[in-house]
């Protein structure tokens, strides 16, 4: 019994770790006979070691070792002269190419499972284990693999959801799957046996919030001054303070500065790495904003904004006021 699970969506992946625990018998003892070792740490002799010992009261044993195949991805140029100068940490790396005949030995009791991120299909120790192992790959969901995920988890949870919510929380949320569950569960529980509409995701998913603030944030730039009023005092009525809402339009105009000095020939990955947005809804609206508005005029507001929050935490204006201000003074240039 050997397995490799690898890759970006560990969510997917934990739950296949989950199930093969299941396939091995009471839980509660398996757990006594569960060894968790860590792949940048372990040598092959202590490997082998705990695979050889004999499950407790329990058909089985269980082995995971987590970041192990990570040890064999080529690196960049900097990252070689700094793995060049750690090379008593990496000295015993040719040993693994051993673990093909440690799994072959290996007791049937024992279920052996490498579990990493993000692994290319070149790296040294996959290739020689894979022919040995059940290999699970678990890469990020597409649009439409979200969207059928999204239906398949609702419907899991006993409830129902329209095209038109699925396609919004996509948009919102993104492929985090944890993410996604939680707001998920949320909407089940709203919902209460009726259908997840367009609505319920706006009233209850917190990513919707967030969406509104980008709406906020285009419209103070566009200077549609009654619009954005409009929508300040809907957020507020929502349950939003006044401090939340002035430090989110803070957060969206720093990604957009950050985002129009990062767009000069970076692609979209390269940008989601250095701003880290909450969703991909985030990225988009910070590089399409980004592109949409002068430096002059994002930074211009950004200032105010933070002469507001100092005017809230002096005490000169209340939150509501101070915001209703801000408001108004954009809308004057």
């Amino acid at each position: 019994m050997f397995y490799i699970l690898y890759g970006k969506d560990d969510f997917s992946l934990q739950q296949a770790l989950e199930e093969i625990k299941n396939e091995l018998g009471n839980r509660e003892m398996l757990e006594v006979n569960t060894s968790i070792l860590d792949g940048q740490q372990l040598s092959l002799i202590q490997l082998r070691d705990a695979c050889s010992a004999i499950p407790f009261l329990c058909p089985n044993r269980l082995v995971i070792v987590k970041g192990l195949l990570g040890r064999f991805e080529q690196r960049s140029g900097l990252e070689r002269r700094v793995t060049r100068s750690r090379a008593k940490l990496n000295s015993g790396l040719e040993e693994w190419m051993g673990l093909a005949d440690c799994v072959k030995q290996m007791s049937p009791t024992t279920a052996l499972v490498l579990v990493d991120g993000e692994i290319k299909a070149n790296n040294r120790l996959l290739k020689s284990l894979a022919a040995l192992a059940k290999v699970m790959t678990f890469r990020p969901l597409k649009d439409k693999e979200l969207s059928s995920w999204i239906q398949d988890r609702v419907k899991q949870g006993g409830g129902d959801i329209s095209p038109v919510a699925v396609k919004l929380l996509v948009g919102l949320v993104g492929a985090d799957l944890w993410a996604m569950s939680g707001e998920i569960d949320k909407l089940l529980a709203y919902c209460a046996g009726q259908v997840i509409t367009e609505d319920s995701v706006k009233q209850v998913t917190s990513y919707a919030r967030e969406a509104n603030i980008f709406a906020l944030v285009d419209a103070i730039l566009e200077g549609r001054m009654k619009v954005a009023q409009q929508m300040l005092h809907r957020l507020i009525q929502e349950g939003a303070s006044p401090s939340y809402v002035l430090a989110m339009i803070t957060r969206q105009l720093r990604l957009i500065v950050m985002a129009k000095e990062l767009g000069q020939g970076l692609f979209r990955p390269e940008i989601r790495g250095r701003l880290e947005p909450a969703s991909d809804y985030g990225l988009e609206k910070a590089v399409r904003q980004s592109k949409a508005y002068t430096l002059e005029r994002v930074k211009k507001t950004y200032h105010k904004l933070l002469e507001a929050d100092v005017a809230i935490k002096t005490g000169k204006y209340d939150g509501d006021l101070a915001l209703d201000l801000l408001v108004v003074e954009l809308g004057q240039g």
